[in-house]
């Protein structure tokens, strides 16, 4: 018995230290050798200072930035701590309320246009940094009349942004909100935009 004991305790130290000490370790060290930008949250640094992460949305108010997918992450949404949808079925009134009320905003703003998807709708988690070409496109007019650019300029960024299905088969076509964003307002910078 006192042998069966010892060599429980021993067994529990010893895998104690493997698994709780040891393999995160080295699993952290491959990871911050070989995939250092992934392992580090894919983070954009501007000027010396972080402003986003390339996989997570950050939301975007102002009428001259590209806007992401709604959130339903946290109370006011985009919160990373706090992330998930609202689990809302599709025959769920208050989903259904909600998205009449936001086409309909939609529609005002870019009359006789198709309201994508998901300009209305939120994602899974609620933090997608991504939207669909057409969602994009869709705020192209709003943008390019806030910036003061032609809507070929606005949708020029737009497709240089636009990334195709990995491996070309693999998901959908998608635009980076935070990056299309940042090339913006490095291109068209909002306070000069004001100065005109």
């Amino acid at each position: 018995m006192k042998r069966n004991i010892l060599t429980a305790v021993l067994m529990t130290i010893v895998t104690t230290i493997l698994l709780g000490l040891v393999y995160p370790l080295v699993v952290t060290g491959v990871a911050q050798v070989l995939f250092h930008d992934k392992a580090n949250g894919q983070l954009i640094v501007q000027d010396g200072k972080t402003v986003g992460s390339r996989v997570l949305a950050q939301p975007f108010t102002g009428a001259g930035y590209f806007h992401p997918r709604a959130s339903a992450a946290g109370t006011n949404g985009y919160d990373a701590t706090n992330s998930g949808g609202t689990n809302y079925g599709p025959t769920n009134q208050k989903l259904i309320d909600r998205v009449k009320q936001d086409v309909a905003a939609a529609q005002q703003e870019n009359p006789g246009h198709a309201v994508p998807v998901d300009y209305v709708t939120t994602s899974a988690s609620g933090l997608d940094p991504d939207i669909t070409p057409a969602n994009a496109e869709f705020q192209g007019p709003r943008v390019a009349r806030e910036r003061g650019i032609s809507l070929e300029q606005a949708m020029a960024l737009v497709k240089a942004h636009t990334k195709g299905r990995q491996l070309g088969v693999l998901g959908e076509a998608r635009v980076n909100v935070l990056e299309l964003n940042l090339d913006l307002d490095r291109q068209v910078p909002l306070a000069k935009r004001a100065a005109r």
